[in-house]
């Protein structure tokens, strides 16, 4: 019975070793993947934050500048763009994402574009009006997605389809905390109050200043939608290595408290084996 037992015991610790190593590598990838990922943010953060610095002086060189992108108007309808992951395996980081959409599917009537496996597969469980299923796997949308992602969903604003757009996603903050975030793309915010002093350069746009200003925003919707999705992935990346660090180090403690049952057990069999030859010893 101690033989088996023994046997059962070895057995689970060559288990929970080969778990182990494939945590630490889920890890090690994660921890590769996400300097890569915070590394294509920082790349692309300077042409974005140069649109947004453009858009600003448009509006406060130009006396009584209006844009339909800056229209406010009663919110009848939302379109939320959100974005979690493909996978699990990486912590609280996809239910933190829904969980954080939830209270905005009871406000009033929505349509969601969603990013990732798991985003499609909550909002089609739910009954939630889907805008697209075309970027459905968060790991192979690029730059270029989020350009026809902003042209679709400015297209829709502007036609009146929807009233309100914004981007639910995972802001990353450490390694160790990553917050859901929301964030409203349209309509744009005014710049009341911030128009410009003094002596001002003169700028003319063709053929105008709000036909510009309209071409511009697409592009800077693009960059607010990418600039969520690196912030997504790299959350993702510290959640998913984080969890398995944490499963790692459950694992070595497992083996541990087996390798100290299998020591028990082996010292139990051992001693019953030498009463049972001092017992026939002293029989004989």
């Amino acid at each position: 019975m101690a033989g088996a037992s023994m046997k059962d015991i070895k057995l689970r610790i060559k288990s929970v070793e080969s778990t182990m190593q494939i945590t630490k590598a889920m890890e090690l990838v994660a921890s590769s993947k996400l300097r890569k990922a915070k590394e294509r943010q920082e790349r692309c953060r300077p042409y974005f934050m140069g649109l947004k610095q453009t858009l600003e002086s448009i509006e406060t060189a130009t006396n009584d500048f209006s844009s339909p992108y800056q229209q406010q108007r009663e919110i009848k309808k939302r379109c939320l763009i959100v974005i979690a992951g493909d996978r699990g395996l990486a912590g609280g980081y996809n239910s933190n994402v829904f969980k954080s959409v939830q209270p905005m599917l009871e406000e009033g009537s929505v349509c969601v574009l969603p990013i990732g496996k798991r985003t499609v597969d909550f909002f089609a469980r739910n009954g939630i009006e889907i805008l697209t299923t075309e970027f459905a796997e968060a790991a192979s949308v690029s730059v270029s997605d989020c350009f026809t992602i902003s042209n679709l969903i400015t297209k829709g604003y502007l036609n009146g389809q929807y009233d309100e757009v914004s981007v639910v996603y995972t802001r990353f903050v450490s390694m160790l905390t990553q917050t859901p975030a929301h964030d409203v793309l349209l309509p744009l915010e005014k710049l009341e109050g911030k128009a410009e002093t003094g002596v001002r350069q003169l700028v003319l746009y063709e053929p105008s200043p709000s036909a510009v200003y309209d071409a511009i925003v697409p592009n800077y919707i693009a960059g607010m939608i990418f600039g969520a999705m690196c912030e997504s992935v790299a959350s993702e990346l510290g959640a998913r290595r984080t969890a398995m660090d944490a499963a790692s180090k459950n694992a070595d403690e497992i083996i541990e408290n087996l390798n100290l049952q299998y020591n028990r057990a082996r010292q139990g069999a051992i001693t019953q084996e030498i009463t049972e030859i001092v017992a026939g010893a002293e029989q004989s």
